[in-house]
């Protein structure tokens, strides 16, 4: 880890109500990343000045994997879908609680074994609505019920363990993993934030982890991103102009910027005044290296 050199910036002012879900596709050279409640689907080449776009769709989604350079497999709440990302056309892998009116897709990501995990929650954030689901080589499987607000899903450098929160309880935990990725265990608190800054605790959302095993946690209500060691103790955070950050990416060149989604969500024109900047995409360089996100198996 890098260490009195880190440039913060902003990579997209577009605002987003609940941004959320960035992936950097290293075959496209962009960032994509969604928001939420404002229905569409955002990219941006990482080159100064670099090419932007956007897709606007008819339902909530919230996450995506890489499947290869022109495809996608992207979270809605309705289902898991393949994404084309020529012809900005989706065809449906498999359902998502589609039977299910109350929920919507939240947090997700590629697992090392070429799985997808994907968090489920109330729209309205009702209690224990949610899950957590692995999609892997056709079949999905429910792995956690009576989530509130599923999110921090990652995976350690050499694939034999997960992270996940339920972002209420305000504990990362952390579970080992079979040789096909599917959990083998119980989950056991890796971090309790609970009793942590000065008491009213920290509320965790997405998270990465880097090439050293750090985990890199956004933090909602605390406008930065916090770094944890493989022990779990804290090690740094890069602050941001927002708030509510909501989930963290490694991308650019050699995998050394750490983008960051944020949400205007929740704040009202006294907080908006206060951080202006809130919703926007930014960027930290200098401070880590990231893992390639690894590509996702459909067939």
């Amino acid at each position: 880890m890098s260490g009195g050199d880190q440039a913060m910036a902003v990579f997209d002012p577009r605002p987003c109500d609940l941004g959320e879900g960035p992936l950097w596709h290293p075959g496209r050279a962009a960032l994509y990343w969604f928001d939420i409640t404002g229905k569409r689907l955002f990219w941006r080449r990482a080159s100064p000045g670099g090419e932007s776009g956007a897709w606007t769709f008819d339902e909530m989604h919230s996450a995506a994997g890489r499947v290869d350079d022109e495809t996608l497999i992207i979270a809605s709440q309705t289902g898991l879908w393949r994404f084309d990302l020529i012809t900005g056309q989706r065809s449906l892998i498999c359902p998502l609680e589609a039977d299910d009116p109350v929920t919507r897709s939240n947090d997700g990501r590629a697992d090392p074994q070429g799985g997808f995990w994907i968090g489920t929650m109330g729209c309205r954030a009702e209690r224990g609505a949610g899950s957590i689901w692995r999609w892997h080589r056709g079949t999905l499987r429910r792995l956690y019920a009576n989530i509130t607000i599923p999110n921090a899903i990652s995976f350690t450098p050499d694939g034999r363990a997960a992270h996940f929160t339920d972002t209420v309880t305000r504990r990362i935990m952390k579970v080992a993993l079979d040789a096909q990725g599917w959990p083998a265990g119980k989950p056991e608190t890796f971090i309790d934030l609970s009793a942590r800054d000065g008491g009213t605790g920290l509320n965790p959302d997405g998270a990465v982890v880097d090439a050293q095993g750090l985990l890199w946690v956004a933090q909602w209500g605390a406008g930065r991103v916090a770094a944890h060691a493989p022990d779990g103790s804290f090690v740094t955070a890069c602050p941001l102009p927002a708030p509510h950050a909501t989930c963290p990416a490694f991308g650019g060149l050699g995998l050394g910027t750490l983008y960051c989604t944020s949400a205007r969500q929740g704040l009202d024109s006294a907080g908006l005044q206060a951080a202006p900047l809130s919703g926007q995409t930014f960027s930290c360089t200098g401070i880590a290296t990231g893992l390639p996100e690894p590509a996702v198996v459909l067939d």
